[in-house]
């Protein structure tokens, strides 16, 4: 325990100097001077003060004061010495922060008893602090694994989603990224962005509902059969819904959004402008984005500047054009992340293309 000693007094310092080494487990750090002192903060490390009121330059009060104005010095304890015994003196330190106080001459045993008190409390106090700093950790540490446990469960979710169909995959993944890249142009958080990219796979995980003569059928969509597939928006919402999981709500959420359009006339709740969850607007331009510019069984794939004219133009009709503007800067990124798809396609190809030719062989 250290203990900061300051006295402009030689004697009164060297005396309770000796008196804070008798104390047991205690170390003194004397200063002949308030300037000393103020010139060594905040490197200097105490833990409990115990401060000369009448001193020249600065009595104690307005050397404690400066003190003070460090945070990791705002719980010490502090204790004035003083030979003053007019009460305006000691009403003076104790709206300071006084703690206790030391009457000179100092008495031995009153110095021993006194200050013994004042650094049992401060050991008590910091062992507390420390048990907080520890139960803090613990805490974080359980927050982490808790999450890592929920990005698990919608990574599972999302292979599981993408199971029949290997491309469904891949657009969940486009889509998340293409998300988090517009989230960011947003001004979102770090955070939010990060929730944004786990929770986006899975804005179309209900489509395990949907038959399989809908969801894989190769060509255009009879109206019932759209009908149908409409449907996945409240499956998914439905099938994520109801969860202590923050990053499940906000799958849900997207899930059950991002169809929805800036006009109104999207489904499955006819939303309009604001009304729509702002992650669903944000996802619904990377979906459609990525809808268009990839091959689908009842469509070509549209060219990268033919989709991002059509976007651009259907800023406050079918987009949100806050979300389309970020969308716009967010290009850059969102061509890398293009690119970055095609090459891991490609290579794809060429893996299974081997694979194929050496069963051949074989």
């Amino acid at each position: 325990m250290r203990i900061l000693l300051v006295d402009d007094n030689n004697t009164n310092l060297k005396l309770i100097t000796k008196l804070v080494a008798k104390l047991e487990g205690c170390e003194a750090l004397p200063f002949s001077s308030p300037d000393a002192v103020l010139s060594a903060l905040p490197d200097l490390d105490f833990d409990v003060a115990i401060l000369d009121f009448q001193m020249p330059v600065y009595n104690g009060v307005e050397l404690y004061t400066e003190i003070a104005r460090f945070e990791k010095y705002a719980a010490v304890p502090v204790i004035f010495i003083t030979a003053d015994t007019d009460m305006t003196t000691r009403m003076e330190a104790l709206n300071a922060g006084a703690i206790d106080f030391l009457t000179k001459p100092v008495n031995p045993v009153e110095f021993h008893a006194r200050v013994h008190n004042i650094v049992s409390l401060a050991d008590a106090r910091r062992k507390l602090a420390d048990q907080a700093e520890w139960l803090r950790r613990e805490v974080d540490k359980a927050v982490v694994q808790l999450r890592e446990r929920e990005q698990e469960i919608i990574h599972r979710l999302t292979l599981a989603a993408g199971y029949k169909d290997p491309e469904t995959a891949r657009h969940t993944k486009r889509v998340a990224a293409y998300s988090e890249a517009i989230a960011r142009e947003l001004g979102l958080s770090e955070e939010q962005c990060r929730d944004i990219l786990l929770a986006a796979p899975m804005h179309d995980i209900g489509q395990v509902a949907i038959p399989d003569t809908v969801l894989l059928k190769q060509g255009r969509l009879t109206e019932a059969e759209y009908r149908q597939m409409q449907a996945h928006t409240q499956a998914g919402s439905d099938i994520l819904a109801r969860t202590h999981s923050s990053l499940l709500q906000l799958a849900s959420e997207i899930a059950a959004s991002h169809h929805e359009r800036w006009d109104g006339q999207g489904y499955p709740n006819r939303l309009a402008g604001e009304a729509i969850p702002l992650v669903g607007r944000i996802v619904c331009i990377a979906d459609n984005f990525d809808a268009l510019t990839t091959e689908r069984p009842y469509k070509s794939a549209w060219t990268y500047e033919r989709t991002v004219e059509h976007i651009l133009g259907r800023a406050g009709t079918q987009f949100d054009p806050a979300c389309v503007a970020a969308f716009e800067r967010a290009l850059p990124v969102i061509r890398d992340i293009m690119e970055v798809d095609r090459r891991e396609r490609l290579l794809e190809a060429a893996e299974k293309a081997g694979d194929m030719v050496r069963e051949k062989i074989a």
